[in-house]
């Protein structure tokens, strides 16, 4: 079939020159993408992995009192876990106390069990009303170091000794890790979910398989990669999941990018060769674009200094890498084996529809241009009111009392807080180090913990203390402070707060110790404020750089801001969602405060993908701009042309998102969910009503750019108008 388009000269772009590479050498394309995802998987499965989460916080109370028990060899250093024993009458009697004392001996043997302390040796350890206990198990080392095969070892043993009215369950965070799920249903789901959206937009099942194809080439690169980078950095254990569901969602909206422009060529009558060409002349520099704006996005998560999220970060960039990769070699060479087959089964259906499409898109533009102001008042508003609730997000980590009630964990964080209270499940630590020597069989460390004890007796917000207990070398003691109140209630922060501020400072004049508030809730009340404070830094550098590229690209001033501008809000508007869901209770959801990590997580992410949508629509109205010079002729083309795979993207991108929320995981629930609704906003109402309407009010100022400016910037074109010589010409591969 002919070109319809005469050949003019020119050189072809980089870009071109790959397609060209792997559309004509496709079987090495094809044996070396293999072999990188053979080579990544087996070395992986050969090595393992080292995942391991870092939530050191350098500088924060927490983590100081941290590194004081652990310098000083104290027990509370060490991970651990509560036996909850529950009977109604009473776990004291002689029948249940002698299981009970079978069941910690049989625990006693068990692998990384180190130490286990009866309910019945400390009168504490027992509710006032007799029928709940905790027996404590100290493993060998912390929660990330301790196998789960052997926490669930003590699980196990938990559940055999329960009957006869006597329950029992295992809490603690090494509990609650060892009952993770490893999920799959929710990839498998969001797959089979994308490539349905692709068989009715192409209605071809070999050319709706090429997007997931090259999809999951990248992703199952990047896991085997991610698995080995472990070794040499941290890296923590909840990064494959958010590996696979950034990488799946953006590798085949990147897929579908080019794959749209090759349909396109092919309908203008092009050559399958020289259409794969073209349309990675010009949609592969889109693609190469967005790519690097999400990995800048994600590269800014660096500023906040959080170890745990450098290492998430630079896994997810990687996997952006990747797929970036693949979409730019591995798909041409796909095409190069299909491309005929495609040409014959989709182009009639294709033309038709691609009509059709842009006929009805081409309306939809006259309509907000007709109207420009009161499509932007209403969907500026409606994006407000839902960012809202984001205003008093409260950020923190879940704990066992969000978990599912089947699981042993949050059964044992119930019974602790109807026999004990609800603060028992999140105690705080206060450390007293004074850094002096033992005193006569007492130290000083336990004097001043002591001290503290008597004056937290009957305070605001404190139901009860517990020790001093001291370290093994008697300089340092520890203090253990319930809270009247859950740990993840507003009045627990207010108590760590009020404790750092004005109860403590007092004390440590009066006894010359160091007193420091730390333990797992103080942790995460430390870890919150930093992101918070943090996050300011965090947002201008992703924001500037992302300004700065796209004023590079398209040479105006007004276009990087209002695209600024425009993806602040569709975030804050997901956030403001998954605010309402997972704190507020929505929809039957467990309330509870949104994992501290989310927000920016969330932000580096959906900053980088809007980038994709902003620079396929921009850079077509671009180009009928510079055509026409008609403002008003350039954003109708434009979004004709763009606004059907647009919505398709959007569509299964959404879909690939959503499919996280039926994970167990309720991080994963959070972030799912929050992408989703992003990846909806931004399409549906940031790209079909808020751009058209705000570029019609711009009119020729959207272009507009300082002279000096013009002369300083160097030029850089994401399309192409030129055709290739023929001595460019993409030669046609036999097959046979």
């Amino acid at each position: 079939m002919p070109s319809t388009a005469p050949p003019t000269s020119g050189r072809a772009g980089v870009f071109a020159r790959l397609a060209a590479f792997s559309y004509t050498h496709r079987r090495r394309a094809l044996v070396l993408w293999v072999a990188v995802l053979i080579g990544a998987t087996a070395s992986s499965m050969a090595v393992g992995s080292a995942y391991h989460n870092d939530f050191s916080l350098p500088g924060t109370d927490s983590q100081q009192a941290q590194d004081v028990l652990e310098k000083h060899g104290a027990t509370q250093a060490d991970a651990s876990v509560q036996i909850v024993l529950q009977d109604d009458g009473g776990i004291r009697g002689a029948v249940v106390k002698q299981r009970v004392d079978g069941l910690l001996a049989k625990v006693g043997t068990l692998p990384s069990v180190l130490d286990v302390r009866s309910p019945y040796a400390d009168r504490a350890a027992v509710s006032r009303d007799g029928t709940v206990g905790y027996a404590t198990v100290t493993l060998d080392g912390d929660t990330e170091s301790v196998p789960k095969e052997d926490v669930r070892k003590i699980i196990d043993a938990s559940d055999a000794a329960a009957g006869d009215g006597l329950r029992t369950a295992v809490g603690g965070d090494a509990a609650r890790s060892a009952q993770e799920s490893e999920g799959g249903a929710a990839e498998g789901v969001g797959i089979l979910g994308a490539l349905v959206i692709l068989v009715f937009l192409f209605g071809s099942l070999v050319a709706a398989s090429l997007p997931v194809v090259t999809a999951l080439f990248a992703v199952g690169t990047s896991v085997g990669l991610i698995a080995l980078a472990s070794h040499l950095a941290t890296v923590a254990d909840f990064t494959p999941p958010i590996l696979m569901l950034v990488g799946l969602g953006v590798g085949i909206d990147y897929a579908l990018l080019i794959f749209s422009r090759f349909r396109g060529e092919l309908l203008r009558g092009t050559e399958p060769g020289e259409a794969t060409r073209s349309a990675l002349d010009a949609a592969g520099r889109t693609v190469f674009f967005a790519g690097c704006t999400v990995i800048i996005a994600l590269m800014g998560l660096v500023a906040l200094g959080l170890g745990s999220l450098q290492g998430v970060a630079l896994a997810v960039a990687l996997t952006v890498l990747v797929t970036m990769a693949a979409s730019l070699t591995l798909l041409p060479a796909l095409l190069s084996l299909t491309g005929r087959r495609i040409q014959r089964q989709v182009a009639a259906r294709a033309a038709k529809a691609e009509r059709a499409e842009g006929a009805s898109w081409r309306r939809w533009a006259r309509g907000v241009q007709r109207r420009p102001w009161a499509a932007l008042v209403l969907a500026v508003v409606a994006l407000g009111a839902l960012a809202a609730p984001a205003l008093d997000m409260r950020l923190g980590f879940a704990d066992a009392g969000n978990d599912a009630e089947t699981k042993t964990s949050r059964q044992a964080y119930d019974l602790l807080a109807n026999g004990f209270g609800p603060g028992f499940n999140g105690p705080l630590f206060v450390v007293a180090d004074t850094g002096g020597a033992p005193d006569g069989g007492d130290t000083a460390g336990a004097r001043a913990a002591s001290t503290v004890a008597e004056t937290l007796a009957g305070a605001p917000g404190v139901a009860a203390t517990s020790g001093p207990m001291p370290s093994r070398d008697e300089s340092v003691a520890t203090l253990l402070v319930f809270p009247e109140s859950a740990p993840q209630d507003e009045a627990t922060s207010r108590l760590v707060d009020r404790l750092r501020d004005s109860t403590l400072p007092p004390l440590e004049r009066q006894t010359g110790a160091t007193l420091l508030v730390g333990g797992a809730t103080a942790a995460t009340e430390d870890f919150a404020s930093t992101v918070s404070d943090r996050m300011p830094l965090f947002v201008a550098i992703v924001v500037g750089l992302s300004t700065v590229l796209l004023l590079v690209v398209f040479r105006s001033v007004l276009i990087p801001l209002k695209a600024a501008v425009l993806n602040l809000i569709s975030i804050g508007a997901a956030l403001g969602a998954i605010t309402l869901v997972f704190q507020h209770g929505w929809f039957g959801v467990e309330p509870g405060p949104i994992e501290a990590f989310i927000p920016v997580m969330i932000f580096a992410i959906v900053f980088g993908l809007s980038m994709d949508y902003e620079v396929f629509l921009l850079s077509r109205i671009h180009e009928e701009w510079e055509r026409t010079k008609d403002p008003q002729t350039a954003v109708r083309e434009g979004l004709a042309a763009t606004g059907r795979i647009i919505t398709a993207a959007a569509a299964i991108m959404i879909v690939v998102f959503a499919a996280f929320v039926m994970s167990p995981d309720r991080m994963l629930q959070q972030f799912g969910l929050g992408l989703a609704v992003a990846i909806l906003l931004d399409a549906v109402v940031i790209r079909c009503l808020i751009v058209p309407a705000v570029m019609q009010l711009m009119g020729t100022r959207a272009w507009w750019l300082p002279g000096r400016l013009r002369r300083l910037l160097p030029e850089v074109r994401l399309e192409r108008h030129e055709r290739p010589s023929p001595e460019e010409t993409v030669p046609e591969p036999q097959h046979r």
